[in-house]
């Protein structure tokens, strides 16, 4: 039928319109400090049977039992918007309080409604009561507070944060875990670079960096984004195809339906 044939070309065309939305975000982001991309997702709508006019019974007969019976599909949906958590680029930055995961792992903060949040941003910030934080203001958890005393700050690959104090001497202040999860590409995205656990993502592992599966942590590093602009073009440049195929398919069944009319006005 014509209509199925409309629907499933239209279904086909908000597809590729979400999947553009979700290539430009990631474009958008490219220069976001530890950003991951996405990646759309599509699953085939259910297939009706469709069962071809014989010329006699036997022939019918023989159609309706066969297994090779014609299917028509109806179409694609929107399934999932997954995250790919793929490492980025480490770009140098020399600031005491940058820091980069070399690998698995997400930094874990406290939000004012008393939830975690994690994240791969690590361009953190001293607040006013010399608690380590994020650019949005989130504490870092376990919480690291400077004193008065501080001068510097300096954090090994493994977490442990050590203060330089005036005089000369030095003391460990605290040590920087990390989270990790059996599905990461389950988690949720909040924005501010942050992520919350879901169901699909499971509970948070936290363990120490460097060590048992954690990655390490590099000072005066920052991750880059893991969007790769060449295949975001290239991806871009398929699905703008794929929706003038499917806006194709329109007009073509559109001129089907005028012929058919013409032919029984005739």
């Amino acid at each position: 039928m014509p209509t199925r044939a409309l629907r499933t070309a239209a279904s086909g065309m908000y597809a590729q319109e979400l999947n553009i939305e979700v290539i430009s975000n990631n474009i958008a982001n490219i220069n976001t400090t530890g950003f991951k991309k996405n990646q759309a997702e599509f699953q085939d709508l259910m297939y009706q049977q469709v069962n071809v006019s014989p010329v006699n019974s036997s022939v019918q007969g023989a159609a309706q039992n066969s297994s090779t019976a014609i299917q028509v599909g109806n179409g694609v949906q929107p399934t999932a918007d997954e995250k790919i958590f793929t490492q980025g680029d480490v770009t140098q930055t020399n600031n005491q309080l940058d820091l980069a995961i070399q690998g698995d792992g997400f930094f874990q903060v406290l939000k004012p409604d008393g939830t975690y949040a994690y994240s791969r941003d690590g361009s953190f910030q001293v607040n006013a009561d010399g608690k380590i934080v994020t650019s949005s203001g989130y504490a870092l958890d376990p919480p690291i507070t400077l004193d008065q005393n501080s001068l510097s700050v300096s954090i090994g690959k493994d977490g442990t944060v050590t203060a330089q104090q005036v005089g000369g001497s030095s003391k460990v202040i605290g040590n920087i875990e990390l989270a990790r999860f059996m599905n990461p590409g389950g988690l949720k995205s909040l924005g501010d670079n942050l992520y919350a656990q879901t169901d699909a993502s499971g509970t948070p592992i936290i363990g120490t960096p460097n060590k048992d599966g954690f990655g390490s942590i590099n000072q005066g590093y920052l991750e880059s984004s893991n969007v790769d602009i060449v295949q975001e073009m290239i991806a871009m440049i398929a699905a703008q195809r794929a929706y003038e195929i499917n806006s194709k398919t329109v007009q073509t069944v559109q001129d089907m339906m005028t012929m058919a009319n013409n032919l029984k006005q005739n």
